[in-house]
């Protein structure tokens, strides 16, 4: 349901958006990437994804900007392909269980302990079925999990 994905992506939004104020800054795009991935993003790595989306150039990305940054798009079209498979692959990465680039894939549980990680401030939470319904809208070969080119295919739109 397409109002369903809009709450869901506005929900991201305001759970990176930390103090609120409709924007998100490098610092709240660090803090959160870290508390997501586990591992400490650095300012000049956050920084840098930031500036790849940052349209309007005030150092803050408002919810189109991030929504974009979700896509993986970029202003160069000679680097658009390996920048949004960069973006893509960070994505997919915090919410893929372990297993190298070949064995990562996402799980409904992986998908929820994700979600509920971004949304902890939200009285929201998502249920295993709700997570298993997300995952077979666009599990291709019907194996119940999320492998990258599918992630790819969800957040690119082409289904």
């Amino acid at each position: 349901m397409a109002t369903a994905a809009v709450v869901q992506a506005s929900s991201v939004f305001a759970a990176f958006d930390k103090d609120g104020d409709g924007k998100v800054s490098a610092d709240e795009l660090r803090g959160s990437m870290t508390a997501a991935l586990g591992e400490e993003v650095s300012e000049e790595e956050a920084a840098a994804i930031l500036a790849t989306v940052d349209a309007d150039g005030d150092g803050l990305l408002d919810q189109e900007e991030f929504s974009r940054l979700a896509e993986g798009v970029a202003g160069d079209e000679a680097d658009d392909d390996e920048v949004r498979r960069r973006c893509l692959k960070e994505a997919f990465a915090m919410y893929a269980t372990e297993g190298g680039d070949e064995g990562a894939r996402i799980t409904p549980a992986s998908l929820m302990r994700m979600l509920d990680k971004l949304l902890e401030s939200s009285t929201e939470k998502m249920e295993l079925e709700e997570c298993r319904a997300m995952i077979c809208r666009f599990d291709l070969n019907g194996d119940g999990v999320l492998s990258f080119d599918e992630f790819m295919v969800m957040m690119m739109g082409n289904v």
